[in-house]
Formats: C-alpha cells, structure tokens, sequence
C-alpha cells in the first residue's frame, strides 16, 4: 500500500525547444513517517530522476531488467510492465518526463538501448548523472532548479540530430489516435517494408509498433476509468471487449480496472498536471 505522504510539487512546462522531446520537468519533495510503496502502471513517457535525496528502490519490474537495487539518479525505459518502488520515507529529486522521440536526442542513446530496463544514468550519460544532481543541489528553489535543467536539457537536444522524420510521424499518428491507426497503413504511407519499418522504429522508440500502440491504448483506457461503464470503456479504446481490456490491464498494471480506477494509482501525466495526452504530442506527416 502507499504510505501517507506529504507532497510538494513544482511543475514547469518545456520551452519550445524541447516541445515533442520533453513532455515536463517536476520538482518534488515528499515527506513521510515510514517508508513509501508504489505500484508504477506502463506508460509512453520515459521518467529521468535526478535525485538529491534518498535512493529510490526498484523491488519488482514485471518485465525486464533493474528490479533489487537502489537507485540515486536514473532512467526507467521504454516498457509494457510494471513496477514497485519504494522509498524510507523522504525523498527530494527533479522528474524529467521524455517523450519517446526525446530519449536518443537528451540521453544520447536510442530507446532500444534502455527498453526494458532501470539504468543509473551515469552508466549511460555520465556527464549528465551525478554532474547534474551535484549542480541541483547547490540551487536554492524549486524554480531555480528547474530553470537549471531545462537549460541543460535545451543544451543537449540543440546539440543532437532529430530522429528521421517518417519515425516521427509513425509515432505522432499512434500517439494521436491512443495506438488505434492501423500499423499496415502507416508503414505503406512510409514506402518502406513492414520489417524494416518495424525493426527501425522499435530501435528508435524501444517498443514495436504494436507494443506501443497497446501502451498507448492502455493509457487512453486508464485515463477514462470512472466516466464510462467498463464494457463502453473498451469498445471506445478498441479492445475486443470487456475481457480483453482487463487481461491488458493486468499486464500493464498489474490489477484489473476496478482495483486501478478505486485506488487512483498516480500517472506520468498526473505528476506532470497535464490532462490531455494529445495536446504534449503534435502530429506530423512524413517529410515534414
């Protein structure tokens, strides 16, 4: 269960930058009298942690690799599961939430490289990791730190090349319909091969065109819990029925809808305040 917490958060949207690369930047401080358990459903964003408190404990990712180990600054990758966190009661750090065209361009490595998987960040971009959470915490205020990384961030995505434009607009076109586009359409629109496509853009962004499209429509799901009887829920989020969404919600959150919608598990999107998924994630169309 999640502990009682006391929470303060300062929240600071992208500058046009980074507008398709970073969705948001959170400061958060949370304070409370034992430890703190969390259950972490999948989602599209990639969290980067710049600790300047406790280590965070991953004790169960329900697929890949990083559960057992305690973590300063990290990244948590692209991925279809689950996790279970926790910390002894404090914690102080500044979130960055990457899109998934924004990995390669702040990290410097494609979201293959991390699907899957909790790295420490200084194994994978040492001069982002422990550099920068030494520079945070010489900075006094909420808003001073997150003026500072988004600095840095601007810095590093202004020094890297885009991702080519047709992955681009594969993924915008996913993302915008919650994963429901016809992936054999898209990839005729791109004038490559279906397996070419496929392997480049799960390089690219860590998952495959049909495991995101199922991330994205389990978000979509999640985020109407409570509005629509369940069996509406998953005729509108293109299951093929009631039981076919919860299998995914199991998968991807590890409890059926119920369990989730009564327990109001905390979201990417949620830290981030933002309410509408589509409105952080443009479209484009290939070459554009």
């Amino acid at each position: 269960m999640d502990g009682p917490a006391a929470v303060e958060l300062a929240r600071r949207r992208p500058a046009a930058p980074l507008a398709g690369i970073v969705a948001g930047i959170v400061d958060l401080s949370e304070r409370s009298a034992g430890p703190v358990m969390r259950r972490q459903p999948a989602g599209t964003l990639v969290p980067v942690v710049f600790s300047f408190g406790s280590p965070l404990t991953v004790d169960h990712l329900s697929e890949g690799e990083g559960a057992n180990r305690s973590y300063g600054s990290f990244v948590a990758g692209p991925s279809q599961g689950h996790a279970t966190t926790r910390h002894p009661g404090d914690q102080d750090c500044v979130q960055v939430y990457l899109m998934p065209l924004g990995v390669r361009r702040i990290l410097g490595v494609p979201g293959s490289e991390l699907a899957r998987r909790v790295v420490a960040i200084d194994d994978i971009a040492p001069d982002l990791g422990s550099a920068l959470a030494d520079r945070i915490v010489a900075t006094a205020t909420p808003a001073d730190r997150l003026r500072l990384v988004e600095t840095v961030l601007t810095r590093r995505a202004e020094a890297t090349r885009s991702t080519p434009d047709w992955i681009q607009w594969m993924w915008h076109r996913l993302a915008s319909t919650s994963g429901r586009a016809s992936i054999g359409r898209l990839v005729t629109e791109t004038g490559w091969s279906h397996r070419y496509a496929a392997t480049r853009f799960r390089d690219e962004i860590g998952l495959s065109p049909k495991e995101a499209a199922g991330v994205l429509r389990f978000e979509r799901a999640t985020a109407g819990l409570g509005a629509l009887p369940l069996a509406d829920l998953a005729a509108r989020c293109g299951y093929a029925d009631q039981s076919h969404m919860t299998r995914d919600f199991v998968r991807h959150a590890g409890e059926p809808p119920t369990t989730l919608a009564a327990v109001k598990r905390p979201t990417a999107y949620t830290a981030l305040g933002i309410k509408d998924r589509h409105a952080a994630d443009p479209q484009r169309r290939p070459g554009t």
